[in-house]
């Protein structure tokens, strides 16, 4: 309702943030007692990791909002809070992965221009299983912006810049964009999950191509690989740390020019063949979908650096308490690690904000927590022995929890989006995780 849009700038209700907060804490604590649910399908099988649990059940609070009793009626601007908050927590996990990352450089630098190349999957694969099945349900140029990349905000960026939000080709990148926020996260866990129950892939290559340079979405389908390979949940990180800093950084600059004409020379090729007997689909009108979002991103408030501490502070107080419910580690034990890990992320993001944002947030964390652990930094053993004590997956739930929380305000675009360009944007996420996993399962032998 109109009433309960939020301005940007406007300041936060300290109601909110306390509701936020407090829900955050129930819901990630009940999904770590709840614990993974393993699920057989067959040939393989997939886990439901608290994470999950989490996730669904911030989902159906924001959805039931208007029966729930009042300190549970999560309204619009409690969930863009809880963006806001999202946000800003997973660079506690990128500085995780950072640590991870720094002990194990020189076994990374074995692997070489390996990790580059599996980042081509990331470019080719979207475009491979997405575009074909795009054209056969018939979808024209709307598929080559949801096919092209997984639809970031760098894909969104590119698209807006090069065919303008309101073409064919921007409805496409934004429906990938809205597919991709409410439920990428669900589906690529679930994906991930399923294909190393398999054991067709090398651990470390799920863990690679698992590396697609969104954050919620690599937390997602690394714990799901983990949680099949818990024996090498460490190294399984750490690869995907890496392969997702690499995409994070030069991989916007392949996709512009690579995947993007990659998939407009597809469309030219394969569209006479598969598409010019199909019935045009419908994709919702591009002004109808970029109102929405751009009235939904108007209400996301911007957290000053306070606020942004104080938000680390509470999530790694949250990570300490799912770390002793789900793995057993007492709380003081885990304490001195995650406050490193807020430092490594408080240091970045002053270096971020005094270098005038040329590079992103998550590389300068990721190069401050690898130097942390370099092997010829001072004190790195130590370092990474502290840190070893907080579990990325205690990380990862509540990150999540807050995806959960925020993704009602989402439900009324995502239900504007026709099947037919949903189905293909989960194909193309499918695509980046699958090609980028047998790249990297083709060199995975040298380590």
């Amino acid at each position: 309702m109109r009433t309960e849009v939020q301005p940007a700038k406007a300041a936060l209700n300290v109601g909110s943030v306390v509701q936020v907060f407090a829900l955050a804490l129930v819901i990630a604590a009940l999904s770590e007692w709840l614990g993974p649910l393993p699920i057989s399908l067959g040939i393989g099988k997939v886990v439901l990791l608290p994470m999950i649990w989490a996730l669904l059940i911030g989902l159906v609070l924001g959805l039931s909002r208007k029966r729930l009793p009042g300190p549970l009626q999560l309204g619009l601007h409690s969930q863009n809070l809880a963006a806001a908050v999202l946000s800003c927590a997973l660079f506690l996990f990128i500085a995780k992965l950072g640590l991870l990352v720094g002990g194990s450089l020189p076994k990374l630098a074995e692997v070489g221009w390996g990790l580059v190349l599996q980042e081509l999957g990331n470019l080719v694969g979207c475009v491979a299983l997405g575009m074909p099945v795009a054209l056969l349900l018939g979808i024209k140029r709307e598929a080559i912006g949801a096919t092209f990349s997984i639809g970031r905000e760098p894909g969104l960026a590119i698209i807006g810049e090069r065919f303008g939000m309101d073409s064919p080709e921007g409805r496409g990148v934004l429906a990938e964009y809205i597919t991709g926020t409410l439920i990428g996260a669900i589906f690529i866990s679930l994906l991930a999950g399923f294909v190393s129950s398999l054991n067709i892939f090398h651990p470390l290559a799920l863990g690679m191509g698992a590396g697609v340079g969104s954050g919620s979405m690599t937390a997602a389908a690394v714990g799901a690989i983990a949680a099949q390979h818990p024996e090498m949940s460490d190294q399984i990180a750490t690869f995907a740390a890496a392969a997702n800093l690499i995409a994070t950084t030069v991989g916007t600059y392949l996709t512009l020019f690579i995947s993007l004409p990659l998939a407009l020379h597809a469309y030219r090729w394969l569209e006479p063949i598969l598409g010019r007997q199909r019935r045009q689909a419908v994709v919702e009108q591009a002004v109808d979908l970029s109102a929405a979002k751009d009235e939904e991103q108007a209400q996301v408030p911007t957290l000053g650096l306070g606020m942004r501490l104080a938000c680390w502070v509470l999530v790694g107080a949250m990570v300490l308490i799912g770390n002793r419910i789900g793995h057993g580690v007492p709380v003081m034990d885990a304490l001195p690690g995650v406050l490193l890990i807020i430092a490594a992320v408080l240091v970045g993001d002053l270096i971020y904000v005094g270098t005038r944002r040329v590079l992103p947030a998550v590389c300068w964390i990721s190069f401050i927590a690898m130097a942390m652990t370099f092997p010829l930094t001072p004190y790195a053993a130590e370092v990474a022995a502290l840190t070893g004590k907080v579990n990325f997956l205690a990380m990862i739930t509540p990150m999540l929890t807050f995806a959960g929380l925020s993704l009602a305000k989402d439900i009324p675009a995502f239900r504007r989006l026709g099947w037919r360009i949903v189905v293909v944007s989960l194909l193309a996420n499918a695509g980046v995780f699958l090609a980028a996993t047998l790249i990297a399962q083709t060199f995975v032998h040298t380590l």
